[in-house]
């Protein structure tokens, strides 16, 4: 099923023109040594903290910390470049990295260990009266971590930065509710760098502690072989349907996820074999590449790993990872759900065709050759759910990683494939890393200057302003001035997840919109739980939303097809991920460890939830049992949105209104074949 026409190189220059985050610089031998040595120590002294050693919390970050910045002014060039050329040799180069980038390294690394070095008895006087050298050396993390995240990530963070820097310091320059006392620049680094709750905060905290070994897990899970199987399950469960290759790449996306939470990874990885196939039994380009970056971005919200955001959650919301992991599983799922519905559809539509028997694996041969694979995840997924913590979990599923690869005959791993699976992990979480401690610079300001609980009040009162003037309209008074300032709060913050999420990773526009979200729905009733999740999935939507749909254009080089209109396919494929969270604001109960939770509440939301998904479904692919006239998917899709809200009442006037469309369906299909007579 492999396309001819895209060589593994190609599709690594596909993967690198799309993810910043990996567009890594090509070095000279010497500083490739180098590199590689210093990114396996990262990784063995990870491991080692985690399983096995004693670190002091900030000694832990401040060496996650340099690592990573030391190695991203290393690996990352001044300006993005995709050429995978060395550059000339200069007086000003050393193996092909400036001189300066060398120096920037080194005092990124001394400015990271100043802190962490620090006798705690000293710096517990220091923090509140820093001296002249605790503020030159906050000065120089704060600009150098800046510019490591521009270069690792892009310039939107940095600059998000920067405003609210400038906010902090201007502050008594504010309008209205944003006015406050203001902040010296002294004053300013003692709480950013001296304390933890800037950049040495939650978030580098949450990637040094959990998000490094679990990235590692997936890269070393990869390699033995789990990633295939995952593929050539999918290919044997869904690829004898109509459309067959596209549910081959909805369910290996799905299984995939489990192990990644790279949307642009999952999409190169699964695509090249999946999108060919797509295109060859009859799917358009642009509909192939959507359907695998919408299968792709599900990664992120896929258990047990969740990008990042499930242990960021774990740190702010202090329940247990297994609550998350449960938390997340079905919205997950009907995410999925929804793209198959359209898929399904749209195969019907298309009169497409499933793969023949000759094109598919034989089921015993796949389970026979990688059945061991599966047994780290097995032992991950139960650790994580006796309630051991995550990186416990983690450790032990890296050690069965390495286990089952040496004793694996089909996918033997050598001592030679563990030093790089052990340096592309590391090298893996250099640009999430620079960006949680950006993240942390604006999480720092928050909590300075209390701009949440501000800019909370502003969404929360702006909400209230519009619900009124729209309860007051005789159509839709029906609903209560608190109903529809919870709606309007839900529209804006939703659409502010999704601007921020075009520009920054999905982690850091998380961590930033929940300071705000969180205080605003919080007023408004809603569980932090609930908040969470809400702001996090309208984060990753972002993926497959244009202008910037980098998950989608990835999908599109590999397609052959207009970026563009991929990426306006692979928001309609994803319409399930903008309304499912809507979903569980109104009815908790499909998080399953909500306050209150009645499987009864569960059932009836979920099939709700499944009924309205299925009726976008429709009136987007113009598709049900019969091709549909306009006014008929019109119908279909605004009589969905009753669903929302799920309860017996509104699922039941949904299916009046739907029946008479049903019947028509119905007849149609009949008089045209579609059905069996």
């Amino acid at each position: 099923m492999a396309d001819p026409e895209l060589t593994a190189e190609e599709l690594h220059e596909i993967e690198r023109k799309y993810d910043p985050e990996l567009a890594f610089r090509p070095t000279g031998r010497s500083i490739a040594v180098l590199v590689s040595v210093c990114l396996v120590a990262m990784s063995a002294y990870h491991f080692y903290a985690s399983g096995f050693g004693l670190v002091r919390e900030l000694l832990h970050r401040g060496i996650h910390l340099s690592f990573v910045l030391g190695l991203v002014f290393l690996l990352f060039s001044w300006r993005r470049s995709t050429s995978t050329t060395l550059p000339a040799s200069a007086w000003f180069r050393l193996s092909g990295v400036p001189i300066l980038d060398l120096v920037f390294a080194i005092m990124a690394v001394a400015a990271a260990m100043y802190l962490p070095l620090l006798p705690p008895a000293a710096l517990s006087v220091r923090v509140g009266n820093p001296s002249e050298l605790d503020v030159l050396m906050g000065t120089a993390l704060f600009v150098l971590t800046l510019e490591a995240t521009r270069r690792s990530v892009g310039p939107t963070l940095p600059i998000i930065a920067l405003i609210f820097v400038a906010f902090a310091i201007f502050g008594p320059y504010a309008p209205g509710a944003l006015k406050h006392g203001g902040a010296s620049w002294g004053g300013l680094i003692n709480h950013l760098y001296m304390t933890n709750q800037g950049i040495y905060g939650i978030a580098i905290g949450v990637m040094a502690q959990y998000v490094f070994l679990f990235i590692l897990f997936g890269v070393l899970a990869t390699r033995i072989g789990l990633g295939q199987l995952f593929i050539d399950l999918a290919m044997v469960i869904a690829g004898r349907y109509a459309g067959g290759p596209a549910k081959v790449a909805i369910f290996s996306s799905a299984f995939m996820g489990t192990i990644s939470g790279s949307s642009i990874a999952n999409t190169v990885t699964t695509g090249a074999l999946t999108i060919p196939a797509m295109k060859r039994v009859g799917y358009p380009p642009h509909f192939a590449g959507a359907v695998e970056a919408t299968s792709s971005t599900g990664g992120q919200i896929t258990p047990p790993i969740l990008g990042a955001a499930a242990f960021i959650m774990v740190e702010y919301l202090e329940i247990p990872l297994r609550d998350i992991l449960a938390a997340a599983l079905f919205p997950a799922m009907l995410h999925y759900f929804g793209i198959f519905i359209m898929v399904h559809l749209e195969a019907r539509k298309l009169g497409l065709r499933g793969l023949r028997a000759d094109e598919l694996p034989r089921a015993g041969l796949v389970l026979r050759q990688h059945w061991l694979s599966i047994i780290p995840l097995g032992i991950l997924v139960y650790l994580i759910l006796s309630g051991k913590t995550p990186d416990f979990a983690a450790v032990y599923g890296i050690i069965a990683c390495v286990v089952v690869g040496f004793l694996n005959p089909v996918n033997r791993l050598t001592l030679g494939d563990l030093w790089q699976a052990l340096a592309d992990g590391a090298r893996n979480t250099l640009a999430v890393g620079a960006a949680a401690a950006t993240v942390g610079v604006v999480v720092g300001v928050v909590t300075l200057t209390g701009v949440g609980f501000r800019l909370g009040y502003v969404v929360v009162q702006t909400a209230t302003d519009m619900g009124g003037m729209l309860s007051e309209i005789w159509l839709l008074s029906y609903f209560t001035l608190q109903q529809w300032a919870l709606f309007v709060s839900l529209v804006l913050i939703a659409v502010s997840c999704i601007i921020m999420g075009a520009g920054i990773p999905t982690t850091a526009t998380y961590i930033i919109l929940v300071a705000v979200a969180a205080p605003a729905l919080a007023h408004l009733q809603v569980e932090p739980l609930v908040a969470h999740f809400f702001v996090f999935y309208y984060g990753v939507l972002a993926d497959i939303t244009p202008p910037v749909a980098l998950a989608a254009y990835a999908a599109a080089g590999i397609a052959g097809a207009n970026p563009f209109r991929t990426g306006n396919t692979a928001f309609r494929l994803g319409i399930a991920k903008a309304l499912v969270p809507f979903v569980f604001v109104y009815s908790p109960a499909l998080l399953l460890v909500t306050d209150g939770f009645t499987w009864s509440a569960f059932t009836i939301t979920l099939t709700g939830a499944m009924l309205g998904i299925g009726g976008l479904g429709a009136a987007f692919s113009g598709y049900l049992l019969a091709p549909m006239r306009r006014w008929e998917r019109w119908a279909v899709g605004l009589t969905s949105l009753l669903f929302i809200a799920p309860g017996l009442s509104t699922m039941a006037i949904g299916l009046l209104l739907w029946s008479p469309i049903l019947i028509l369906q119905w007849r149609k299909a009949r008089r045209g074949g579609a059905l069996p007579r």
